[in-house]
């Protein structure tokens, strides 16, 4: 976008069953908007029955309209979620650079998206959300019925828990995003119930992407409620605990695997008993020492620090180069043929084979260049208690680290 330009904004608007309110909500979004952004209305009418779609098309077709709008109805319900993922892929596909998500019953109020609209336009957060707890008591004057607001409360206290986040309210439907945010998380992946809402938050506060929130106005009017409370609830628990098992490295699901990819998962195991004590206490002081495989270079690190070792490494990643003595970047699914095995006393293979797509090949190489050199190998223990508890459970899950890291290609047994 050239500097100056306006930002692209798309106002998208949740229709169903709306035939009472939809004409009022379009005509409430402010027209100085079109002062500071370049916007467009998209309205998804989610297969209702009475006469939503005709007004909303009536309503695009009218010529002193002061913006575009464009009206789509879904042949088949498609749920909150599922109308949700429509309009963030028609963001992203019509090059828009912001979304605001409106309801068509006019439960939120569209003269509050010029606020809104400014830390995700300034580019201070990727998501914007209007809260109705905020402001103490607001909701409840605002005609947000007791067994709701208590329900919000101890919900939103639950999620921030599970998650480490602050958020005032979890459960609000006025929310803005930028399309760069919904390019970086798997959104098409969530439910297509009203539990989107969030699973897209533990989406970006897994992606470390900055939420804000400001206060809103509540209103209650005589619009039909179409949440059920029970299963709601229910699900948005089993949400946060399925990110939070994920994080632990007990559960795991595609759409909670949005966050950065790094080498951090492969940490060093020198506080307690491990695969890593005993290959230092196997490895003698004054060594030469070939690692293959070495992560970040912690291994190598111990050997030079408390054994003197001098340590050679080989990887297809140089990120640890600087731990090593002499260092070759090599990919270990293929030869090594120009790597000095022999010239070492011990080689080190930890927890290494199960990542290979032939770990016969390479322990076939290694068996004929050994020489002198000792080989220690260490590989997953697959009666780990976690992992018995995981198979009797029904779950099989490979996850971001740990004994079924997503890059293993194989298990071993002893």
């Amino acid at each position: 976008m050239s500097p100056g330009a306006k930002k692209r904004v798309l106002i998208f608007i949740v229709a169903y069953h709306a035939e009472t309110t939809i004409v009022e909500v379009v005509r409430r979004i402010p027209a100085p908007l079109l002062e500071e952004y370049d916007f467009e209305l998209l309205i998804i009418d989610d297969s209702s029955q009475d006469q939503t779609f005709a007004l909303s098309y009536k309503l695009s077709r009218q010529t002193e309209a002061p913006f575009k709008i464009h009206v789509l109805y879904n042949p088949k319900n498609q749920g909150y979620g599922g109308n949700q993922k429509l309009g963030y892929r028609y963001a992203i596909e019509h090059g828009f650079d912001i979304v605001a998500l409106l309801h068509g019953d006019g439960q939120y109020a569209p003269e509050c998206l010029p606020e809104l609209l400014k830390p995700a336009a300034s580019g201070a957060a990727a998501a914007v959300f209007g809260s109705r707890l905020l402001t103490p008591r607001s909701a409840l004057k605002g005609g947000m019925p007791l067994y709701k607001y208590v329900g919000n409360r101890i919900l939103t206290r639950i999620e921030n828990y599970l998650l480490r986040t602050s958020l005032s309210e979890f459960h609000s439907g006025y929310r803005i995003y930028t399309v760069d945010a919904l390019r970086r998380i798997p959104f098409e992946l969530n439910s297509n119930g009203f539990h989107f809402d969030t699973e897209i938050i533990i989406q970006l506060v897994i992606a470390k992407l900055a939420i804000a929130e400001l206060p809103i106005p509540t209103y209650y009017g005589d619009e039909i409620c179409r949440v059920n409370g029970i299963p709601y609830a229910m699900n948005v628990v089993k949400a946060c605990l399925h990110a939070r098992l994920q994080e632990w490295s007990l559960f795991y699901d595609r759409r909670y695997d949005c966050g950065q990819k790094t080498f951090s998962r492969y940490r060093p195991k020198f506080s307690f008993e491990s695969t890593h004590t005993a290959a230092l206490d196997l490895v003698p002081e004054h060594s030469k020492v070939l690692e293959l495989g070495c992560a970040t270079g912690y291994m190598a690190l111990a050997l030079r620090d408390k054994k003197g070792c001098r340590v050679t490494g080989v990887d297809k990643y140089s990120i640890c180069e600087d731990s090593f003595d002499e260092f070759h970047r090599r990919d270990l699914n293929a030869s090594l043929a120009d790597v000095p095995i022999e010239a070492n006393d011990y080689v080190l293979l930890l927890d290494v084979i199960e990542h290979l797509s032939s770990p016969e090949a390479l322990l076939e190489e290694l068996r004929g260049r050994l020489g002198r050199a000792e080989l220690i190998v260490s590989t997953a223990n697959v009666a780990f208690l976690a992992t018995r508890i995981m198979l009797l459970a029904g779950q099989f899950n490979y996850g971001g680290r740990g004994i079924l890291d997503l890059t293993h290609t194989r298990l071993f047994t002893f």
